[in-house]
């Protein structure tokens, strides 16, 4: 009884061709149908988000895991403090629909395990008595890479007005595992088996919300040339190049149009068996980047509430 990994979230949008614009100038794939338009990573045969238009603001309409023993998983839901509930008017009733105590819709389902992505040329690093490059240079002129191609969304950051109980939901309830927290601000939560360090996470806020949605690209360059070339298309907010300390992936964060956030990274760490990892609780301090540029001073401002406190 476990969810075992991240499939995609849902936003509601107020201009589904702004929100196409960006997410394909990020690397993904869209298709659009009406109001409704389904991105996924190229070479994927499912979809990680889908935006539906027509909305007066952008919100969260749900997030979706992978899982198994849903019968279970609906016990727990409700002597945890959730409920089950119907599928919306619209969206498909397989699966389990389930809010949680604070009213977040989640979508879980029993899927197939994505196929093995294909591995790409080692980040091979030069350092003192360790020389692994020969011969060849490391970076090639600017022109010989093509855009950033996301893999896979990795992880989902949330907002909820209160973390705690947040994580204790998800670990009961739905069988997850905290990864990392830093006080009762911020936390991180994995699946128990083969996953990155957290697949959905939590940061504190007065409302429920969407904060990010991270995907995978190929190396800690591409993390860096992506996320440079999406700023200068977007001209919005970024964060970034930098490295987090929690889960250790190296970062670029990039505002969306709504105020939410999209991310690059590399290099996260992974938890191939939740029982031999030891949860840590960390200073603030740590709470968000190891090194990087200066924060944002919205980066964890929930747009989708009237105030934050």
């Amino acid at each position: 009884m476990a969810v075992l990994g991240i499939l995609s979230f849902t936003l509601e949008v107020p201009d589904l061709d702004e929100g196409v614009r960006f997410y394909t100038d990020a690397g993904l794939v869209a298709t659009v149908d009406g109001d409704i338009a389904r991105l996924r990573c190229p070479g994927q045969n499912r979809d990680s988000i889908t935006l539906v238009g027509g909305f007066p603001v952008k919100r969260l309409h749900h997030v979706a895991l992978r899982a198994d023993n849903l019968d279970l998983i609906a016990e727990n839901v409700v002597e945890f403090g959730g409920d089950v509930v119907d599928p919306p008017r619209g969206y498909s009733d397989n699966g389990l629909w389930v809010a949680d105590p604070h009213g977040m819709l989640l979508h879980l389902s029993e899927q197939p395990a994505d196929p093995e992505l294909v591995a790409g040329p080692v980040f091979s690093v030069n350092g003192p008595g360790r020389i692994v490059r020969k011969r060849r240079p490391a970076v090639l002129p600017g022109s010989s890479y093509s855009p950033a191609t996301p893999r896979r969304l990795g992880h989902v950051l949330v907002f909820t007005p209160d973390v705690p109980a947040s994580v204790k939901f998800v670990t009961e309830a739905l069988g997850m595992g905290l990864a990392d927290r830093a006080q009762d601000i911020i936390a991180f939560c994995c699946a128990r088996a083969d996953s990155d360090h957290h697949v959905l996470a939590f940061a504190k806020s007065p409302g429920v919300g969407f904060h990010h949605g991270s995907f995978q690209v190929q190396d800690p360059d591409e993390v860096g040339r992506g996320g440079r070339a999406l700023v200068e298309k977007m001209g919005k907010g970024d964060w970034g190049f930098g490295r987090h300390t929690i889960g250790s992936n190296f970062f670029h964060y990039i505002q969306d149009p709504w105020g939410s956030w999209f991310e690059y990274y590399s290099d996260m760490d992974y938890i191939d068996d939740y029982a031999e990892w030891s949860p840590t609780n960390y200073r603030m301090a740590d709470s968000l980047a190891n090194w990087g540029p200066p924060v944002p001073t919205d980066f964890v401002h929930n747009y989708e509430i009237s105030t934050e406190s």
